[in-house]
């Protein structure tokens, strides 16, 4: 059996030999980056699209007599759907062909955000919302298994949290541009800008992405990416069978809980607690989103030189960095309004993700290539339904009975939950990667 293995394997390799030798050895190195900076770009788009809203929050108030809560809905909606279809959407892709799946999401979410521009009231707004979840509902998890795919291992955290912080450069873009667009042109505009920006993206990573190329660049040949319909596939169950994965899901999930209050509600922080204007609220919150995106990428970098010695220290980064957001914010937001107070929120910002990157990086540790996807879609499950829906929502109906200042500060909190569940899983770690390993399958079999 292995003597016929290696004899089919080197006809595979003779075949696909010319192929190889008149492929530019320059542009096997950049594509994976040109799938990465594609990749980016739409999530840099899902994210705009999802928190341009964040920025009309004034506008809609005003214009349709809105609460608090109901306002966060509007944001939780989307967080809500994400969290019900990812799972299924992303085991979907991970048979059905990732890339024309990720296209396809692309095109939905972009017609749902031009509903949005169109919504004469709270319902259709709803909607509108609704739809654009549905449409975000598995491009994170599909969009970093597919760039995960083309790296190598040593990257993947720093890989991860570049890729996740997109969403909170993706808000900065949508909270900045869209306050402005809003003041200037009305807020309707807000929403038609990030949609046209999505279709464009998506037409151009249905140009230069494909499975095959995908195929051809993976960084592990042996257990790459599985083209749909061949190859090994490893039970759905095993997504959930791990006790170290599941304990990567919880404390990612968290740990997002405070990152996606900021994203939703430091512009509206802004405009009430220091008396600025929507758009300006807009400019001063988006910097502070672009702290959280800095912070998981470089948090990131760091997980990743610190776990040069060993992969169990990614789980010591994360909890470190939960640690130091916990208490710069919850210090932070009970001060008074102030050089002090923005300092100390600025640093808990920039750690308020940080632990993003080194949870991703540990779920793609644990599980098997072929389901990496799904594994993404149950990470974006638990950050969706702990962290990015159940975040902006619970500070919302808080804000409505103790008023927002108040709301903001027990936020941090959550990362006593998380810090639980990494140090649990870090405990763990080894047994999980033993069980890993039992589920390929032997050679020859």
């Amino acid at each position: 059996m292995k003597l016929h293995t290696t004899v089919a394997g080197a006809a595979d390799d003779n075949i696909a030999a010319p192929a190889e030798a008149n492929r530019d050895p320059r542009l096997r190195r950049r594509y994976p980056w040109v799938v990465f900076a594609l990749a980016f770009g739409l999530l840099l788009a899902d994210y705009m699209s999802r928190q341009v809203l964040s920025a009309v929050y004034p506008f809609l108030k005003s214009e349709w007599a809105l609460s608090d809560s109901k306002l966060a809905s509007l944001t939780s909606v989307v967080a809500l759907m994400v969290g019900i279809l990812t799972l299924p959407l992303s085991v979907l892709a991970d048979r059905w062909g990732r890339v024309r799946s990720l296209v396809l999401m692309a095109v939905l979410w972009s017609a749902a955000t031009l509903l949005c521009a169109v919504a004469a009231n709270y319902e259709q707004m709803l909607a509108a919302r609704f739809l654009v979840g549905v449409g975000e509902a598995a491009y994170g998890s599909v969009g970093i298994a597919l760039v995960l795919s083309v790296f190598a291992a040593r990257r993947h955290a720093a890989l991860s949290g570049a890729f996740m912080a997109g969403g909170s450069f993706g808000s900065v873009l949508g909270v900045g541009l869209g306050g402005v667009l809003a003041v200037q042109f009305g807020w309707r505009w807000s929403f038609a800008v990030m949609a046209m920006f999505g279709l464009l993206l998506a037409a151009l990573f249905s140009v230069f992405v494909s499975e095959v190329k995908l195929a051809r660049n993976a960084a592990d040949q042996h257990a790459g990416a599985v083209p749909p319909g061949g190859g090994f596939r490893a039970p759905v169950s095993t997504l959930f069978t791990n006790p170290s994965v599941v304990c990567a899901y919880v404390g990612s999930g968290f740990q997002i809980f405070t990152a996606a209050v900021l994203l939703s509600w430091m512009p509206s922080f802004f405009n009430r607690n220091y008396e600025l204007a929507p758009d300006r609220a807009g400019t001063v919150a988006s910097v502070f989103v672009l702290l959280v995106g800095s912070g998981m990428v470089c948090c990131g970098m760091i997980t990743d030189r610190v776990s040069r010695v060993g992969m169990s220290r990614k789980w010591s980064a994360a909890i470190v960095f939960c640690a130091i957001s916990l208490v710069c914010l919850g210090i932070g937001f009970s001060l008074a309004a102030g050089a002090a107070q923005l300092l100390l929120i600025g640093i808990g910002a920039f750690f308020s993700g940080g632990s993003s990157g080194p949870a991703a990086a540990m779920v793609a540790n644990l599980t098997h290539p072929s389901v990496r996807a799904s594994a993404f879609g149950t990470l974006t499950l638990v950050n969706s339904l702990l962290g990015l829906a159940l975040g902006p929502f619970v500070v919302g109906v808080l804000a409505d009975h103790l008023g927002l200042s108040a709301a903001l500060r027990l936020t941090p909190l959550a990362y006593l939950l998380a810090i639980v569940a990494l140090l649990l899983g870090k405990r763990l770690y080894p047994a999980g990667l033993r069980k890993l390993s039992a589920v390929e399958p032997a050679p020859g079999h």
